[in-house]
């Protein structure tokens, strides 16, 4: 699948390699493209070859997202699971967090990392929208030259294309952070709720100036929504915007037109009607399997138009959770999950002494020689762990789910080799003994076991959302279970179990 692994435990060490290696080697940390990406013959070396991998994430400090010199900066190992729990982003990105609650599952939002999404580049990646409307740049960083910082829109140089010279990781996200007199949200078109690539997509960042209040005298400042009055936001009148367009061109692109537009102006319907309007003049889509060109120029108009509606009435938080479900158990979701850990028998970890040929977990309580050179997914099930269904082998339906050092990954977008060193708990260790796990229970007591295949994934999902939340709500199970799919499309007695389980 890959012609060998590497799995360094400093930066330093994985710029080294990656000097040496250039282009017969490709960096990984979710993997959950890059994977599929190899298995399916991309990403070759020039002379035709699998790439070798170098995993950073038992990298430590590359997890952080923090704040500084007036930029919000993400670490290379920052996933999407973490952008969306995040107050800070949440607060002052929300177009990102929002942006990020919409990548595929909890298990892939878990692997799945921001620098990951940009260094693909496909117009359709859902974060790369929000960071381009809120001036993103990056840093790339060389072994023999240093850094550098490029802005987003430079990076991305064509049709998942970008400027990383052969000898550089992708090691700094910046953007800047909403002021109090700024909204922003980002909205989706996808063909179902969850796991589902856009067809459209479109990130809106509206910064407003005070207007005078009729009821306040002139001069007074009041950003309060007021909803329905079509006057714009209490008042203000906009005196810059920034909308981003995913998925209508070869790269995510901003809609110049538009953003002149709004400059100056109130959000009255009629502003926001020819603004929306304006937008479609910044896409060129073509026709794909998703979607025709001319349905994505209608849904351009759409989207935008209901974005500058819902951000002049205060409305774009709608919908959005009060707590998010992760699915990362007692973690706080950063890569490598602990800093000093032991393997199974008591010796210290280095994940780097893990080869293509030989390699030690802990797998339900047990140590373990799992194969290597193959996904995770493969592994267990060569060493016996028959639990692990394959259902599609590509992050879609869910019937791989394991814990990874405490948080639920999908096992077939998963190196072999990264588990070296690791704790994995499969559905056959949920139990104890006899007694079923309260899931497992409850999933027999209300009917919710049709075929059985897919019922290993929805017995782990079930059971890291009771760990996380003991007694869930319908809708934290429908947002826990998301990311597994049952072909014989009993979910309600499913989701039955998963709050009788709670309640119990």
């Amino acid at each position: 699948m890959y012609k060998s692994y590497f799995s360094p435990s400093t930066l330093s060490e994985a710029l080294a390699l990656k000097a040496d290696l250039r282009d017969r080697a490709r960096m990984i940390a979710g993997g959950t493209d890059l994977l599929l990406e190899i298995e399916r013959g991309g990403r070759r070396t020039p002379d035709g070859d699998p790439p070798a991998l170098i995993d950073l994430t038992r990298i430590p400090g590359l997890a952080d997202i923090r704040e500084a010199d007036g930029r919000i900066h993400l670490g290379p190992l920052v996933t999407h699971n973490q952008c969306a729990a995040s107050p800070l982003i949440v607060q002052k990105a929300f177009p990102l967090a929002r942006a990020c609650w919409e990548v595929g599952a909890p298990q892939i939002r878990n692997r799945a990392t921001v620098a990951g999404n940009i260094i693909t580049a496909s117009p359709a990646n859902d974060s790369i929208v929000p960071l381009l409307a809120l001036d993103a740049a990056v840093t790339l960083t060389s072994a023999e030259r240093g850094e550098r910082t490029l802005p987003l829109a430079d990076f991305m140089t064509a049709f998942r294309r970008v400027d990383l010279a052969d000898d550089e990781i992708l090691t700094g996200i910046s953007l800047r952070g909403l002021n109090e007199n700024e909204r922003g949200s980002f909205i989706k078109l996808g063909l179902r709720r969850a796991q589902a690539i856009s067809v459209v997509s479109v990130a809106v960042i509206l910064t407003l100036t005070p207007s005078p209040s009729p009821s306040e005298g002139e001069g007074s400042v009041n950003f309060a929504p007021s909803p329905g009055t079509g006057e714009g936001w209490g008042g203000g009148w906009g005196s810059s915007a920034s909308i981003a367009l995913g998925a209508v061109t070869p790269v995510v692109t901003r809609a110049a037109a538009a953003e002149a537009f709004l400059a100056g102006k109130p959000l009255n319907d009629e502003t926001i009607a020819e603004a929306a309007r304006l937008a479609v003049n910044a896409a060129s889509p073509i026709d794909d399997i998703r979607a025709t060109g001319e349905y994505r120029r209608g849904m351009v108009e759409a989207l935008t138009a209901r974005l500058l509606g819902q951000l002049r009435d205060g409305r774009e938080r709608e919908g959005w959770p009060e707590k998010s479900v992760t699915l990362w158990g007692g973690t706080d979701g950063k890569w490598p999950v602990e800093e000093g850990r032991q393997t199974a028998d008591g010796g210290p970890l280095n994940a780097g002494d893990a080869t293509r040929n030989s390699q030690l977990a802990t797998v339900n309580g047990k140590l373990v020689e799992l194969p290597a050179q193959m996904t995770l997914l493969d592994s267990l099930r060569a060493a016996g762990y028959v639990g692990v269904k394959e259902g599609c082998a590509e992050g879609e339906c869910g019937a791989c789910t394991v814990f990874l050092d405490g948080m639920a990954v999908m096992a077939c977008l998963v190196p072999a080799e990264r588990a070296a060193g690791s704790e994995i708990v499969t559905v056959e260790g949920l139990s104890d003994g006899e007694k079923l796990h309260p899931i497992q229970a409850a999933l027999a007591q209300s009917g919710g076991v049709q075929c059985g295949y897919c019922t290993p994934g929805f017995v782990m999902s079930g059971a890291k959302l009771l760990e996380e939340s003991p007694h869930p709500s319908r809708d934290e199970a429908t947002q826990a279970l998301t990311g597994n799919l049952c072909r014989c499309t009993g979910y309600r007695k499913i989701l039955d179990a998963l709050v009788a389980a709670g309640a119990e």
